[in-house]
């Protein structure tokens, strides 16, 4: 049955509305320590100064939430999401946002109407990536920023991860086909079944390029201490990213793009 179960999500991309309640229980409101100490922050250091900002796969809301607390506040903060449980679990949370349910692969705003844009963690699970990058870009106000964060394409993508072979004593880290385009369903939880789809970095910085952004800033952070309490080898783990962070901007017209 699971084996079946895997299939339809390859297909199909992933039921997110089936996994609404676990992904509330298992990420938000302090849940995970990654988004708690790391990405919450990360993100919200970002697009400070945003007016208008768009969080584009924003699940239960959390990172919507923190954006909207961000000093100095902005205007408006708005989430969407594709799954309807997603986005009646984000507004039961209230916090500020406006939730809507729509696809990043078609986004229902005006062109330059987000001077911030967040993606975090969802490009890989998108049915269509280039059309998902288009439509980030062309929201995206001159002088607007576009936050990307995704699982580091070279270091945790399929086939990659930390080896703990006790027949050689050793310990290392396997990189798997870095440059091999591939969606993947991986069983994060008993009954959890996630298609991630993998491509290179360039494969995100072209486009976006294309589109008339500039890459700004790019960010590989350690993972948090607190998130390798069981780790076998310290040392090794704390130097390898987990995240790709992203910053793209839109250049006002003939002028500078923010360092």
């Amino acid at each position: 049955m699971r084996e079946r179960e895997g299939e339809r999500a390859a297909a199909g991309g992933t039921d997110w509305d089936s996994l609404a309640s676990w992904w509330l229980e298992t990420f938000s409101n302090g849940a995970d320590i990654e988004y708690e100490l790391q990405i919450l922050p990360m993100a919200a250091s970002e697009m400070s100064g945003a007016r208008r900002v768009l969080d584009v796969g924003t699940g239960e809301g959390q990172l919507a939430r923190r954006l909207a607390r961000t000093e100095p506040r902005p205007e408006v903060v708005i989430g969407i999401d594709p799954a309807a449980s997603q986005a009646r679990n984000a507004a039961r949370q209230a916090g500020g946002p406006l939730y809507l349910r729509a696809r990043g692969e078609r986004l229902s705003f005006r062109d330059a109407g987000f001077d911030g844009v967040v993606c975090c963690l969802v490009i890989e699970h998108a049915d269509d990536g280039d059309l998902f990058l288009e439509e980030l870009a062309r929201v995206l106000a001159p002088g607007g920023r576009l936050l990307l964060i995704v699982n580091h394409p070279a270091l945790q993508g399929p086939g990659s991860g930390f080896v703990d072979d006790q027949i050689l004593g050793e310990h290392y880290w396997r990189v798997g086909p870095y440059l091999s385009e591939q969606s993947v369903v991986e069983e994060v939880d008993p009954g959890v079944p996630i298609r991630f789809s993998h491509r290179p970095i360039s494969r995100y910085v072209n486009p976006l390029c294309r589109a008339g952004l500039v890459l700004t800033f790019m960010g590989e952070p350690p993972p948090p201490l607190q998130f390798l309490t069981d780790s076998t080898d310290l040392d090794l783990e704390i130097a390898m990213p987990r995240l790709l962070l992203l910053r793209f901007e839109r250049p006002l017209s003939g002028g500078p793009v923010r360092e």
